[in-house]
């Protein structure tokens, strides 16, 4: 049976997760629809740009996502004023420094599920009359599915893994940012915490596996349904 600090700490993070994954996936989609179909004056930086998150440090996106949405930085002190609305030690902060660390990993999918599609489909399709929206809609997308697909969930996963940047951003606070991986730091950290240590990272095991494999089954699903209609 799992402990009350367990169910807390792992409802919060799949919340953060699907949350993160689910506001970030329309952005990534067209991020890599640009970045496959379109050639464009700075797109090399745009690209660095994208993947930045990649080799940057957590803990650096974390500050900078500090400075920027923090309660009193230079975006967040607009949307708290205007709105009343700040990402600053509650769970909505932890699914803002998920998204952009997983972000990359999202549109490097779905790019390289967009280039694999044989464009002269949607060519004809535009040949028939059909506009660029509905082509995009009922040619791209389901043919990009699988990559699509694969994205989301490799966005969860690495959503619900995410410490260095949620730690240095939204703080180490019980209920409202304290996930997975920030509590298993919290177990290390202090005498006799080394058995439910071992629980959470087994946990945290358990959560990631099934996320990967879900993905491979999903995406291979869709795979095996398009190659149907063949």
């Amino acid at each position: 049976m799992l402990t009350p600090l367990e169910i807390e700490a792992l409802k919060l993070s799949l919340l953060i997760g699907v949350t993160s994954t689910i506001c970030a996936l329309p952005f990534a989609l067209g991020c890599a629809w640009l970045l496959a179909r379109r050639d464009f004056w700075g797109k090399g930086l745009f690209d660095g740009i994208v993947h930045l998150p990649l080799v940057l440090p957590p803990v650096a996106i974390g500050f900078a996502l500090l400075v920027l949405f923090g309660r009193n930085g230079i975006v967040g002190a607009y949307l708290y004023d205007w709105f009343g609305f700040t990402f600053a030690f509650n769970w909505k902060g932890a699914a803002l420094a998920s998204a952009v660390v997983a972000f990359p990993l999202m549109v490097r999918a779905m790019r390289l599920s967009l280039e694999a599609v044989d464009q002269r489909l949607e060519a004809a399709a535009r040949s028939l009359g059909a506009g660029r929206r509905r082509v995009f809609a009922t040619i791209t997308v389901p043919l990009t599915a699988p990559g699509i697909i694969a994205a989301a969930i490799l966005g969860f996963a690495r959503s619900v893994g995410e410490f260095g940047a949620t730690i240095t951003f939204v703080s180490n606070i019980p209920g409202q940012t304290r996930t997975l991986p920030i509590a298993l730091y919290t177990l290390t950290q202090i005498p006799g915490g080394d058995l439910p240590a071992w629980r959470l990272a087994g946990l945290s095991v358990i959560v990631a596996l099934a996320a990967l494999i879900g993905s491979e089954m999903l995406a291979r699903r869709m795979a095996h349904r398009l190659r149907g209609l063949d």
